[in-house]
């Protein structure tokens, strides 16, 4: 689509909906994206690349008998024809749909039109990786000199996103994401260690330091302790928490909470807003400027589901705080499930910070604190059991070390597990310090996390796992 910039294929796409008989308003988001990653496995850089892409998504609001309905469609667009064949598409889908239960009117501009909407997108490249490239490959010489083995990615993507709205809302946001994540094993394979770290630039990644966090794991799995399931005084470490608490921040829809469908129902209607969840003065919140964390300060929805609503496109996000010094405080709203609710208007952003009041100790000092404890490295495949509990299974992986007295003494066995993160936060007996983490099993979805670790004095290893 070189004949137009994402500003002009904005306008020109809501030129052409507003020439469509019965359309009442239209948003246009344009996404474009570009990406560079590097791989490395057996010690050896393997493959590396740069990708580009643009989607557009048209948001049509339709006038129906009974409501307005809304015809979303999402796709690349490389020519002026293609924008016309999207209007008409998003148009087609509106006539053709029910009224929006969601249909509220499109969000005003909050202020004028954002100074760099003209500006052209931000992209990164290869150059991303140029402070990065070269401890990498000091580090992989180290681990081949030293008998280990180094596999692992790193990635960097940029978005810029233009939302514009025939209410006359023009917004930009350029968002950074990158991340490392990096295996080490032992060269018969027996032993194997995990770790990762968020970054939204490579200049801030210490390689080294990750290298050095493996092979400490690594070599104190050297012993082999075998252990059967039960419940056992366990170290999560931040990755882990974030894991665990992105999925009860993704459960925490206000609607589904009000229809009676989540663990923040109350019992005889509505929702647990107000309830005290634990005695900890743990708050769980979100800050579009977060530092290290920043995303998107307006709503960017491509659909509607019950926690989102295009209708809500361009609504400005402020700082929320979901469980407030232990209590729950808010649940992720739309304007259209807080009119329901009665809740204060509450849309979900794109970052989560867990933190103690009084802020704790490291995790190697809670290490350093425990008479026997498990010490988890990261959790795996994780997957809900019951909505109404939020209880979860998955497994541990890449290394489960048993602690005593202050001293990691070897690696164990792998668990299945079974927990509830609403219910750990009850039962949580020490919280260390906030650090900036990335989460495993989530990393492709919602990498902006700061979590502390978590000291649980039961926690549920369920079963013994073959997971290495």
């Amino acid at each position: 689509m070189a004949a137009f910039s994402p500003q002009d294929a904005a306008e020109k796409i809501l030129d052409l909906a507003a020439g469509f008989a019965g359309v009442g308003g239209c948003v246009v988001i344009v996404d474009e994206d570009s990406s560079a990653n590097l791989r490395w496995a057996n010690n050896t850089v393997t493959t590396n690349g740069v990708t580009r892409q643009r989607r557009i998504t048209v948001v049509a609001v339709v006038e129906r008998s009974g409501g307005q309905a809304a015809g979303v469609v999402s796709r690349s667009a490389t020519a002026a024809t293609d924008l016309a064949e999207l209007v008409d598409a998003a148009v087609s889908a509106g006539r053709s749909s029910t009224p929006a239960e969601d249909a509220v009117p499109l969000v005003a501009p909050s202020g004028p039109a954002d100074d760099a909407w003209s500006a052209p997108p931000q992209e990164t490249s290869g150059a991303v990786f140029a402070d990065f490239v070269a401890p990498l490959g000091e580090e992989l010489a180290r681990a081949q000199g030293a008998g280990r083995l180094l596999f692992g990615y790193a990635e960097h993507r940029m978005r810029t996103t233009y939302l514009a709205s025939s209410t006359g809302v023009r917004l930009r946001h350029d968002q950074p994401t990158g991340k490392v994540e990096i295996t080490g094993k032992s060269p018969d394979f027996l032993r194997s260690a995990w770790t990762a770290a968020p970054t939204r630039t490579f200049r801030d990644v210490d390689v080294a330091a990750l290298h050095e966090d493996l092979a400490r794991r690594l070599q104190w799995a050297s012993r082999q302790v075998e252990l059967p399931p039960g419940r056992y005084e366990t170290l999560l470490p931040p990755t882990a928490v974030a894991d665990l608490m992105i999925y009860m921040y993704w459960s925490a829809g206000a609607r589904d909470a009000h229809d009676g469908r989540t663990v923040f129902s109350r019992p005889g209607g509505g929702t647990r807003v107000g309830e005290r969840l634990t005695s900890v003065p743990l708050t769980l919140r979100s800050d579009p400027w977060a530092p290290g964390l920043e995303c998107e300060p307006f709503v960017i929805a491509h659909l509607s589901t019950a926690e989102t609503s295009v209708f809500d496109n361009g609504l400005p996000l402020a700082p929320t705080s979901w469980i407030d010094r232990g209590t729950l405080n808010a649940l992720i709203q739309t304007r259209h499930s807080a009119a329901l609710t009665g809740l204060a208007l509450t849309p979900g952003i794109d970052n989560l910070i867990l933190e103690h009041a009084d802020g704790g100790p490291s995790l190697e000092e809670m290490i350093g604190s425990s008479r026997r404890s498990l010490l988890v490295t990261s959790l795996w495949y994780i997957r809900e059991v019951d909505p109404q509990t939020l209880l979860l299974t998955g497994l541990t992986r890449d290394g489960l070390y048993l602690i005593e007295d202050g001293e990691v003494v070897g690696a164990v066995n792998n668990f299945r597990f079974n927990e509830s993160p609403v219910d750990l936060l009850s039962r949580t007996s020490e919280v260390g310090a906030t650090v900036r983490c990335l989460p495993r099993e989530w990393s492709d979805d919602f990498t902006r996390t700061a979590m502390p670790p978590l000291r649980i004095p039961d926690f549920n290893m369920s079963t013994v796992s073959q997971a290495s």
